[in-house]
C-alpha cells in the first residue's frame, strides 16, 4: 500500500507540475533557442474550414481569412450536412462544400482533395486569426523537416467560470518547451496547418488534435509549436461546459491513445518517446491514478502522519470543487476536478457507445 500511494502519488505530480519545469530545465541545459519562425517563404496555401450549422459565425471567418495578409490564399469552407443557411453565409470562400453529415474529418479530408495548396491550413469557424498570423504560421515550413504546425490560441471571454483561459497558458508553455527540444505531442483545432506532401487521414472516429503531431513524427517529420502565430476564440464560459466539452474531446482522444499508434514506440526517439508518457498518457490517465491514491490513503490512515495529511488535502479538493464560491483557488480546483472526471468518462463512453463522427458547437461559444 505504501509503494502504491508513493508512486501514484509521484505520477500524478510529475504529469500535473513537474514535468513543465523539468522540460525548461532540460532546455536551458541544451540551450536549445525557441522554434524559430525561419525565412518568410510564401507558398501556396489552401485554408480549410470545417462547419456545421455555423451560419451565425461563418461569414465573420471567411471575412477574416480574406484579410489575412497571404498572396493567393484559397479559402475552402467544407459545410457538414450541407445546411443552406451556412452555405449561403460562406459565399464569400473560393469553394463552398455541400457535404452529407459524415463528421469534421471527413469533411476536411473533402476539402483536402479539392485543395490547391502547398501547405494546407485549417482553422475553427468561431477562431479569428491576426493578419500576420498564417504567413508567420507558414514560416515553420522553410524547414524542410516540418510537417506540422501550429500557432497560439488566446481563449477570450473569462467573465464566467471557466478556467481553460489558466490551464491553456500552462499548455502553451509546455507546447514551447516540447517544440524546442523535439516535437508538439498535441495540436490544436483553432490554427494549425500542415505539408500536402506529408497529410493522411486519419480515422474519422480520431482526430487532427492528438492524432498527426505524433503521426508526422512516426513519419520522419517534426511538429511545431509556433507562439507567434496567433488566433483567439471564444471559450465556454462555464465549468461545466468546459468538462462536457472535455467529455466529448476525449471520446475521440481515447482510440488514438488505445489502438491509434499513440501507445506504440515504434517511430519515437526517447526523448519524445517520454514527452508522450509524461504529458499524454499519464495526464489521461490521472483519474485512475488519484483512484489509486485515494484506495492506498484510506487503507494507511491508521499510520498517520503524512497518510492523514494526504486525505485532508483530498477530501478539502474535493470539497473545493463541491463549494459554489467564485473564488479564484475554488474555481481552480472545481474546473481540475471535473475536467479530471471528464477524462475517465470519455473512455465510458467510448467503451459503451465507441464515437460519434458527428460534433455540435460547445454552448455560448458562437
Amino acid at each position: 500500500m505504501r509503494a502504491l500511494f508513493w508512486i501514484s502519488s509521484a505520477l500524478i505530480v510529475w504529469t500535473q507540475a513537474a514535468y513543465a519545469p523539468a522540460l525548461a530545465l532540460l532546455r536551458r541545459l541544451k540551450g536549445n533557442p525557441p522554434t524559430a519562425p525561419g525565412a518568410d517563404i510564401t507558398p501556396s496555401v489552401t485554408l480549410v474550414v470545417a462547419a456545421y450549422k455555423e451560419e451565425s459565425v461563418i461569414a465573420a471567418k471567411v471575412a477574416n481569412a480574406r484579410a489575412l495578409d497571404y498572396p493567393g490564399l484559397e479559402v475552402i469552407v467544407a459545410v457538414d450536412g450541407g445546411d443552406a443557411a451556412t452555405v449561403a453565409e460562406a459565399q464569400g470562400a473560393d469553394h463552398v462544400l455541400a457535404l452529407a453529415r459524415t463528421g469534421k474529418y471527413l469533411a476536411q479530408d473533402a476539402a483536402v482533395q479539392r485543395a490547391r495548396g502547398e501547405i494546407i491550413a485549417f482553422s475553427d469557424a468561431n477562431t479569428m486569426w491576426a493578419p500576420d498570423a498564417l504567413r508567420t504560421l507558414v514560416r515553420a515550413f522553410a524547414d524542410p523537416q516540418v510537417g506540422y504546425a501550429c500557432g497560439n490560441v488566446a481563449f477570450t471571454n473569462e467573465a464566467g467560470t471557466n478556467q481553460e483561459g489558466l490551464y491553456w497558458r500552462y499548455e502553451m508553455f509546455l507546447r514551447a518547451q516540447e517544440s524546442a527540444l523535439a516535437s508538439v505531442t498535441g495540436g490544436n483545432g483553432a490554427i494549425y496547418a500542415v505539408r500536402r506532401a506529408a497529410y493522411d487521414r486519419v480515422d474519422p472516429a480520431m482526430g487532427h488534435d492528438l492524432a498527426m503531431p505524433f503521426q508526422m513524427v512516426k513519419a520522419g517529420f517534426r511538429a511545431v509549436y509556433v507562439p507567434e502565430a496567433k488566433a483567439s476564440e471564444k471559450m465556454v464560459p462555464s465549468i461545466e461546459g468546459e468538462w462536457a466539452r472535455k467529455r466529448r474531446m476525449m471520446s475521440y482522444g481515447w482510440p488514438i491513445v488505445l489502438k491509434g499508434g499513440l501507445l506504440s514506440p515504434r517511430g519515437y526517439s526517447p526523448l519524445y518517446a517520454l514527452m508522450i508518457a509524461s504529458h499524454r498518457l499519464l495526464r489521461y490517465g490521472t483519474p485512475l491514478l488519484h483512484v489509486l491514491v485515494a484506495f492506498a490513503t484510506l487503507a494507511l490512515l491508521r499510520r498517520g502522519g503524512v497518510y492523514r495529511a494526504a486525505a485532508v488535502a483530498q477530501t478539502a479538493l474535493l470539497l473545493a470543487a463541491a463549494s459554489k464560491s467564485k473564488a479564484k483557488p475554488v474555481l481552480v480546483a472545481r474546473y481540475y476536478v471535473l475536467t479530471t472526471t471528464a477524462l475517465a468518462l470519455g473512455l465510458y463512453d467510448w467503451l459503451r457507445h465507441g464515437t460519434q463522427v458527428g460534433w455540435e458547437a460547445p454552448e455560448d461559444t458562437r
